[in-house]
């Protein structure tokens, strides 16, 4: 079960292939985005991902009115507007992420947004937990023909079924998710990747929102072959994803051991090694 993305393969026998979300973390500026990409790719990140929004197609009216104060403004639309970056910008990104040699792509919330997306060509496409029960935004995603990760926070294995009817097995991964930010620990459910790999017959990863590492780790273990955690320069910034992510301190922790944990999985097949030699004969006993 592999799945080519950009220049990698992703999945059994590969090395976990790790994205640095930054979502919205860039807090609509630019220069963040640039240093949060230069983070990611400096802990040895495979890829950044991105959300983006059409605002007035994925919020009401009466949502983009309600009160809320940020540095764009006193309403939720402003907030919601200010975080989003323009085709300008994303270009910038995008040739700045070729530029370091680092994969780029974005969960897009909206038909109009994978539209806008695609002109950029990214490495694949993520469909958010939010958007996995909307039929007609994956079968564009589909149509793309672009590698698709899923990801399946607060859904049922009856919605998730539906959702790979819909997509279809071929170059799809799965990723189990749990909805809250952060994650409490008892809701993670790590063994879902077991049951996630077993029902569908494709690659599986994990998308993390906990606070903490040893977690995600323990993912890898189980299994999973895609590791998806927000990244933040400061989890003290504003903005509502932050205190959900990882610094780069830790993000830098999170790769060297997910790394060590793949190297130590081995294939499973029971051998003596030539270092245990010399143990044998100083320590072996026999009857």
């Amino acid at each position: 079960m592999k799945v080519k993305i950009g220049n990698r393969y992703v999945g059994d026998g590969e090395p976990c292939f790790i994205i640095a979300e930054i979502g919205i973390n860039h807090n609509g500026d630019l220069s963040i985005a640039k240093k949060m990409i230069e983070a990611a790719k400096d802990v040895g990140c495979d890829a950044v991902k991105f959300q983006k929004r059409t605002v007035e197609l994925v919020y009401t009216e009466q949502e983009l009115a309600k009160p809320r104060e940020s540095p764009f403004g006193s309403t939720n639309g402003d907030l919601k507007r200010g975080l989003e970056f323009g085709f300008e910008e994303y270009t910038e990104i995008y040739k700045y992420c070729k530029q370091l040699q680092i994969g780029c792509f974005a969960s897009c919330w909206d038909e109009q947004s994978i539209d806008f997306m695609d002109r950029l060509d990214p490495i694949c496409y993520k469909i958010a937990s939010a958007t996995l029960t909307d039929d007609q935004l994956l079968k564009k995603t589909r149509a793309m023909g672009k590698p698709v990760l899923l990801s399946t926070g607060m859904s049922t294995i009856e919605q998730i079924d539906h959702a790979v009817e819909i997509l279809g097995k071929e170059d799809l991964i799965i990723l189990q998710c749990t909805s809250t930010y952060p994650s409490k620990i008892e809701e993670l459910n790590l063994s879902a990747i077991r049951t996630l790999r077993q029902r569908y017959k494709v690659p599986v990863g994990y998308s993390g929102h906990e606070v903490g590492l040893p977690t995600t780790i323990a993912a890898v273990a189980l299994g999973a072959c895609v590791i998806e955690r927000h990244l933040t320069l400061d989890r003290s910034m504003w903005g509502s994803d932050h205190a959900a992510s990882v610094e780069v301190r830790g993000f830098e922790r999170l790769v060297r051991e997910i790394g060590n944990v793949s190297r130590a999985m081995g294939d499973g097949v029971k051998i003596v090694y030539e270092s245990e030699k010399p143990t044998i004969n100083k320590l072996r006993r026999t009857c």
